[in-house]
C-alpha cells in the first residue's frame, strides 16, 4: 500500500497520468464518419511500420538517418476520416480524404501535439519527424492529412484556393476533436495544446495561431510556407528561379532570393520541387494559366491574387509561435518567407509572442543531410527541442 501510494505521488509530480495496461476505454472521435482502435504494444515507427499502423511512403525524406529512433510507448492508435468527397487520400485502400490519425499513450503527460502534413502529403509525413519524438515525452498526438493529397489535390474544390482554404478548416477540425477525444480517453483536458508543422504544415501551424488561438496553448513552425496576396510567395520567386536556372543564370536565382552558398542543391531542386510546386500551385490558385512555370508573371495573374487572399497570412498571430528556417532553404528561401512573416508579426505589434531561429546552413527538409553531412545542418532535431521546451 506504501509503495502504492509512494508511486502516485511521483506520478503526479511528474505530471503524467497512466492508463491501466488492461483498460479498454471506449472512445470515439467526434464528428468522424468512420474510425478504427487499436490497442498497441508501439505507437512509434518502431512498432507501426511492422503492425500496418503508418505509411513510410508518407514520411520518405523528411528527415536524415541519424536522427534518434524512439520506441517502446505502448497505447491506443485511431485511425478514421471525416465527411468528406474527395477521394485522393488511398491510405488504407479507403480512397477517402479527410483522413486522421490520432494517438494516446498509456503513459500521458498532460499534453497533445496537433500536425497537418507537410507538402501534398498524408497523415502520416510528420510520424518520424514529430510523432516519435511526441509521443516519447508522453504528448498526445494528432494529425490530418489536410482534406486532400498528392500532386492533384487541386482537383478537391470548385473555386481557385478551396482545396487550401480547406487544409485550415481540417486542421482547426481535427484539433477541436483532438481535444474532446484526449480529455474524454483521460478523464480530464489536455493542459497544454499545441501546433506543429513543416512546411505547409508550418503555414498551417500560423493560419490557426492567427485565426483559431483558443485551440491551442502555442506552436511550432519549420519553414511555413509563406501566402500573401501581394508577395511574397511561391509565385513570385518560383518562376525566377525556374528560368534562371535554363538560362544558367545564377545572379537571377539569388535575385529570386535563394542564398549563393546553396548553389549545389539546385540541380536537385530544379528536378524535384521548383517547376511540379509551381505547376501543382497554379494549377489551384490560377488554374486558367497556360504558359510555361518560367514564363509565369504573378504581377499580371489578378486572379491568382484573388485567391492567395483568401489563404493569406497576416502576422497576427495571437499565441506564442516558435519559428525555425534554414538559410540554406532552396524552395521556400528565408529571405522570401520568414524573414518576411518576422516581420509581418512584428508589424502587427506580436514580436514579444515570436521566437525566431535563422539557422545557418539549413535546407528545406532534412533529406539531404545524408547526401551532403559536412554542408548542411538538420533541423528536425531544433523543431523537436522546441515543441519539447517553450521559448
Amino acid at each position: 500500500m506504501r509503495r502504492l501510494l509512494v508511486l502516485c505521488i511521483a506520478l503526479l509530480l511528474a505530471g503524467l497520468t497512466t492508463v491501466p495496461a488492461n483498460a479498454h476505454r471506449p472512445v470515439r472521435v467526434p464528428g468522424a464518419e468512420y474510425q478504427e482502435v487499436a490497442q498497441l504494444d508501439d505507437l512509434t515507427t518502431a512498432g507501426t511500420v511492422a503492425s500496418g499502423h503508418t505509411n513510410p511512403a508518407d514520411y520518405a525524406g523528411l528527415t536524415h538517418s541519424r536522427l534518434p529512433q524512439r520506441s517502446g510507448v505502448p497505447g491506443v492508435q485511431i485511425d478514421g476520416y471525416f465527411p468528406d468527397n474527395s477521394h485522393t487520400n488511398t491510405n488504407h485502400g479507403w480512397n477517402h480524404d479527410a483522413q486522421f490519425v490520432i494517438r494516446l499513450p498509456r503513459t500521458w503527460n498532460g499534453g497533445l501535439v496537433v500536425a497537418g502534413s507537410p507538402g501534398v502529403r498524408a497523415q502520416y509525413a510528420n510520424d518520424k519527424a514529430i510523432s516519435d519524438y511526441v509521443l516519447s515525452l508522453g504528448y498526445a498526438y494528432a494529425a490530418t492529412d489536410k482534406g486532400n493529397t498528392g500532386a492533384t489535390f487541386h482537383t478537391d474544390g470548385l473555386r481557385p484556393g478551396d482545396a487550401i482554404v480547406e487544409w485550415n478548416v481540417r486542421t482547426t477540425q481535427l484539433a477541436r476533436a483532438a481535444r474532446a477525444t484526449v480529455a474524454q480517453y483521460y478523464g480530464h483536458p489536455a493542459r497544454e495544446v499545441i501546433a506543429a508543422g513543416i512546411s505547409n504544415g508550418g503555414y498551417l501551424v500560423r493560419w490557426q495561431l492567427e485565426n483559431h488561438p483558443e485551440l491551442f496553448t502555442r506552436g511550432v513552425d519549420l519553414e511555413g510556407t509563406l501566402w500573401t496576396a501581394d508577395g511574397p510567395n511561391l509565385f513570385t520567386y518560383l518562376p525566377q528561379a525556374i528560368k534562371g536556372y535554363e538560362n544558367h543564370d545564377t545572379a537571377a536565382i539569388v535575385a529570386a532570393g535563394f542564398d549563393p552558398r546553396s548553389d549545389f542543391l539546385w540541380d536537385y531542386h530544379y528536378t524535384v520541387y521548383w517547376k511540379l510546386t509551381q505547376r501543382i500551385y497554379a494549377a489551384e490558385l490560377d488554374p486558367t494559366y497556360t504558359g510555361t512555370e518560367a514564363d509565369y508573371d504573378y504581377t499580371q495573374r489578378p486572379e491568382a491574387h484573388k485567391a492567395i487572399s483568401r489563404i493569406a497570412l497576416t502576422g497576427n498571430i495571437r499565441k506564442p509561435l516558435t519559428t525555425i528556417h534554414g538559410t540554406y532553404d532552396s524552395l521556400l528561401p528565408i529571405v522570401q518567407d520568414s524573414d518576411v512573416y518576422s516581420t509581418m508579426v512584428n508589424q502587427a505589434g506580436r514580436s514579444a509572442l515570436h521566437t525566431y531561429q535563422r539557422v545557418e546552413a539549413g535546407n528545406h527538409v532534412d533529406g539531404l543531410v545524408d547526401a551532403y553531412p559536412d554542408r548542411l545542418v538538420p533541423l528536425v532535431p531544433l523543431l523537436q527541442q522546441a515543441i519539447r521546451t517553450p521559448s
